[in-house]
C-alpha cells in the first residue's frame, strides 16, 4: 500500500488513493461538492483538503460541520487520527460545550468540529467570526435548504473571511435538479466532483458488493385485514372526489400526495372563513393518511408493529383519531390483527432470520423504518445462538419508548465495532455518516422511496472488504412500489448530475496545477485504462498526480508535444502479431512531435515463441521508419521514474500538457482536420472519420445528432454537445 506524503499528514496513515487525490486538485481551485458512495472516503478528502489550506494559511483554522454530535466526535477523531498536528488543537463544539469556553476555544483552535446550530447561534449571538477560516467543509450537504443553518452559515463565511474555500460532502444529493441547485446555490458551490464505484479510477479500490432482492408472498391472513383497511380508505377518498379534492378513489394513493393535500386545506383554513368543504376534506385526508400507514405497515412490517400503531390510535383523544377507531371497518381490522398477532409472523421476520443464520459468524447491519420493528427484531435474533444483536434508534419523546442518546448511541457502536455485538438492528439513524467499517452484510427489511437513503444503507458495507445487500421485498405490495421509486429516482439523480457537472465551472488543468503543488509537484494526464496498473501509484512516489482521460492516442500525455506508449513485454508482442503494433505507431507519430514508446518488463525476445530477428525489425521500424525512442524499463516503478523525469524536463522547458498535438498546419486537409478537431470530445482520430463520413467541415457542422452517431467512436452524449455548441447563441 502506498501512503500520502505530506507535512500535515501523519506518516503512514492514508492510502494514497488517485481519485481522492485527484478530487482534491480540483477542489483546492474553488467551491467543491463532491457526491461519492460512503464507501469513498468522503472524510480522506476532507483531511488532505485541511491540510493543503493549513500549510497554505499556517495562521488560519479549518471547520467541520456535522448534523448530530456522534458524527462530530467522529470527524474529530478521524482529523485527531491523520492530521500531523497536535491534538490538542483540534476541538469539537457542541451543545454541550458553554458557550463562554467556545469563544476561549476559538481564538486558538486549529480545526474544530461542530454541529451547525452552535455554530450558527454563535455567529448570530457575535462570540466570534469567520474571518480567519481557511476552509469549512459541510457534511452531509444534501441537507443545505429551507431553514437549515448550513445557508446561514455560508453566506456568513464568503462574506467575511479572509481566505474562504468551500467543501460540501454528501452521498446523495437527490434527484430534484431543483434542489441539488438549491444546494449548490446556498453553499456557493462552483464545482462537482461526481464518483460511482463504476467509476474507472475508483474501480481499483472497491471490494465489490453484491446484491439480492428476496422475494416474499403475504400471508392469505393478512389479506382480510387489508381488505378492511382498505374498504375504510376507499369511503373516505370517496368523500375526497365528491367535494372535488381529488379525482381518484384508488387506495395506493402515495402519503407524500396525501401530506401534500393535507398542508394545501390547512393553508386554506389559516386564511380564515374557510368553505364547510375544507373542514370534510381536512377529517378526511387526516384519516386517510393514518389507514395508508396502517396498509403500509400490515404489508411491509407485520402484526405486531401494526397492533403497537393500533394501540397508539386509540390512546389519542383527538375527535379524528377516536372517529376512526369507532368505524365498523376499522374496528374489524383491529379485531383481526389482534387474533393474528399472537401466531403469524411477517414472512420478512422468518426470511431473516434464516439469513442470519447462514451469515452467522460475520458483521451485520438490519436495517428497518420502523422502531417497534426493530424491537421486534432484536428480540426475535437474541433467540438465535451464537447472535448478539443491539438495537440502534435515536432518541425520542414517546413515553413508551425514549430511544437512545447520543451517548448511548456511541456505546452501541463502540461494541458492534469491538465484536460484542455482531448485528445491529438500525432505524434511519445509522444510514447516514457513521463510520462502521468492516461490515459484510446489510439486510433492508423493507425497500424504501428514498434514493438519498436507499445509497447510504447500501454503503454500510463493501468498504474495507467485499460486502452484500439483501432486500427483502413483499410481493404485490407497498414494498415493490418503494423499490421502484428509489431505482428510477437514483437513475434520475445521476443524469441530473452529469447535466449539472457542465453547468458548473470546472478549474482548467494549468489553473488546478499551481495549487497541487502544494500536495504534488507536477501532474499528468493518463489513459483511465493504465489505472489498472501500478505505474499511476508509483507515480505518486515521484510527486506526479496521474489524471486520468480516456485517450484515443497514447498512454501518458507529458506536454504538448510528448505522450509515451506503454507496452508490457507480453503487450508488445501481442499487438505485433495481431497488426495493432505499427498503426499504434503511426497514430502517435501523426499527433506529437516527439512521441516516445516504453517496453516494460523482461521476455522481448524468449516469450510467444517470436523469431528474434522479426522483433528487432519492428524495433528498427519503429525507430528509423517512425523516428520513436524507443526505451525499456525493468518494471513500473522504473516505468514511472522515466515518466516523472521526462515530466520535470517538459516543465523547465515550460512546456504544457495538451491532449491534442501542436503541430505546423500547412495543407488545406490539416487546417479542416483541426477546425473539427476543435468540437467537444473530438480528436484528430474522430475528426478525420467525420470528414470522411460527411464531406467536408460544412457537412459536419450541419450534420444532425442521429447523422453524427452513426460515425464511429460518436456516443449520444458527445454528439448532443458537437450539436449544442454549434448551434447555441454566443454571449458575451
Amino acid at each position: 500500500m502506498e501512503f500520502v506524503s505530506h507535512p500535515l499528514i501523519k506518516e503512514d496513515t492514508l492510502e494514497a488513493r488517485l481519485y481522492q487525490q485527484v478530487i482534491v486538485g480540483s477542489a483546492i481551485s474553488d467551491n467543491t461538492l463532491v457526491v461519492a458512495p460512503t464507501a469513498l472516503g468522503k472524510t480522506v478528502i476532507a483531511v488532505l483538503l485541511a491540510a493543503h489550506r493549513l500549510e497554505k494559511y499556517p495562521d488560519s483554522m479549518v471547520l467541520m460541520i456535522s448534523s448530530t454530535r456522534p458524527l462530530v466526535n467522529q470527524h474529530a477523531a478521524s482529523f485527531k487520527k491523520f492530521l500531523n498536528i497536535s491534538e490538542d488543537d483540534i476541538k469539537v463544539f457542541t451543545g454541550h460545550t458553554p458557550p463562554e469556553e467556545r469563544r476561549e476555544i476559538w481564538k486558538s483552535a486549529k480545526v474544530i468540529c461542530a454541529t451547525p446550530q452552535v455554530i450558527k447561534n454563535d455567529l448570530i449571538s457575535g462570540k466570534y467570526t469567520l474571518e480567519n477560516v481557511s476552509l469549512i467543509i459541510f457534511d452531509e450537504a444534501h441537507r443545505t435548504s429551507g431553514d437549515y443553518p448550513y445557508a446561514f452559515i455560508a453566506k456568513q463565511y464568503v462574506n467575511t473571511s479572509k481566505n474562504p474555500l468551500i467543501l460540501g460532502l454528501t452521498a446523495s444529493p437527490g434527484a430534484d435538479e431543483t434542489r441539488i441547485k438549491e444546494v449548490c446555490d446556498n453553499l456557493f458551490i462552483k464545482n462537482i466532483e461526481v464518483r460511482t464505484e463504476s467509476d474507472p479510477d475508483v474501480r481499483p479500490y472497491i471490494k465489490g458488493m453484491d446484491i439480492e432482492w428476496r422475494m416474499l408472498d403475504l400471508p392469505e391472513e393478512f389479506s382480510r385485514i387489508k381488505e378492511a383497511l382498505e374498504e375504510a380508505m376507499k369511503q373516505r377518498l370517496k368523500n375526497l372526489k365528491e367535494i372535488g379534492l381529488i379525482r381518484s378513489t384508488d387506495v395506493s394513493i402515495p402519503k407524500k400526495d396525501l401530506l401534500a393535500l393535507r398542508g394545501k386545506l390547512q393553508n386554506e383554513l389559516a386564511k380564515g372563513e374557510a368553505a364547510p368543504e375544507i373542514y370534510i376534506g381536512i377529517s378526511n385526508v387526516a384519516a386517510c393518511i393514518n389507514l395508508s400507514h396502517a396498509l403500509e405497515l400490515l404489508e411491509t412490517q407485520g402484526l405486531e408493529t401494526l397492533q403497537k400503531y393500533f394501540h397508539r390510535l386509540r390512546s389519542q383523544s383527538t375527535k379524528a383519531a377516536k372517529n376512526l377507531i369507532n368505524d365498523a371497518k376499522v374496528m374489524r381490522a383491529i379485531r383481526l390483527t389482534e387474533n393474528l398477532s399472537s401466531e403469524l409472523h411477517h414472512p420478512k421476520l422468518d426470511a431473516l432470520v434464516e439469513i442470519i443464520k447462514k451469515e452467522r459468524g460475520k458483521r451485520i447491519i438490519v436495517f428497518t423504518q420502523y422502531r417497534d420493528s426493530a424491537q421486534k427484531i432484536t428480540e426475535k435474533l437474541g433467540e438465535i445462538k451464537g447472535i448478539r444483536a443491539a438495537r440502534f434508534v435515536g432518541q425520542a419523546s414517546r413515553s413508551e419508548d425514549k430511544g437512545l442518546t447520543q451517548k448511548e448511541q456511541l456505546a452501541v457502536l463502540e461494541k458492534f465495532r469491538s465484536g460484542e455485538y455482531n448485528v445491529l438492528v438500525s432505524t434511519s439513524v445509522g444510514e447516514e455518516g457513521l463510520d462502521i467499517p468492516k461490515t459484510d452484510l446489510v439486510v433492508f427489511y423493507e425497500p424504501i422511496p428514498s434514493e438519498i437513503r436507499s445509497i447510504q444503507r447500501r454503503g454500510r458495507t463493501g468498504r474495507s472488504r467485499a460486502g452484500k445487500v439483501i432486500v427483502l421485498v413483499t410481493k404485490n405490495t407497498r414494498d415493490e412500489g418503494f423499490y421502484w421509486s428509489s431505482f428510477h429516482k437514483e437513475r434520475k439523480m445521476r443524469k441530473v448530475l452529469d447535466g449539472l457537472k457542465d453547468k458548473y465551472y470546472k478549474p482548467k488543468l494549468d489553473v488546478a496545477q499551481k495549487e497541487l503543488r502544494d500536495f504534488y509537484e507536477s501532474s499528468l494526464v493518463v489513459d483511465s485504462r493504465e489505472l489498472s496498473s501500478n505505474v499511476p501509484k508509483e507515480l505518486l512516489e515521484f510527486g506526479v498526480i496521474s489524471k486520468p482521460k480516456m485517450l484515443e492516442v497514447g498512454d501518458y500525455i507529458i506536454s504538448d508535444r510528448t505522450c509515451v506508449e506503454r507496452k508490457t513485454a507480453e503487450d508488445f508482442l501481442g499487438s505485433l502479431v495481431d497488426g495493432r503494433l505499427m498503426q499504434q505507431m503511426k497514430r502517435l507519430r501523426e499527433e506529437y512531435s516527439r512521441p516516445i514508446l516504453i517496453i516494460e518488463g523482461e521476455g522481448i525476445y524468449s516469450k510467444r515463441g517470436i523469431h528474434p530477428n522479426a522483433v528487432r525489425g519492428a524495433l528498427a521500424s519503429i525507430v528509423l521508419d517512425f523516428g520513436i525512442p524507443t526505451l525499456f524499463t525493468r518494471d513500473e516503478k522504473e516505468t514511472a521514474a522515466f515518466l516523472a523525469a521526462l515530466l520535470r524536463r517538459e516543465e523547465r522547458e515550460k512546456r504544457e500538457i495538451q491532449i491534442r498535438a501542436d503541430k505546423r498546419i500547412s495543407t488545406l486537409k490539416e487546417q479542416q482536420e483541426s477546425v473539427i478537431a476543435g468540437l467537444p470530445n473530438i480528436n484528430i482520430i474522430l475528426a478525420r472519420r467525420l470528414l470522411k463520413e460527411f464531406g467536408s467541415v460544412l457537412g459536419v457542422f450541419t450534420a444532425s445528432v442521429e447523422d453524427l452517431k452513426k460515425v464511429k467512436g460518436i456516443g449520444d452524449k458527445t454528439a448532443e454537445e458537437i450539436r449544442r455548441v454549434l448551434t447555441q447563441r454566443y454571449e458575451e
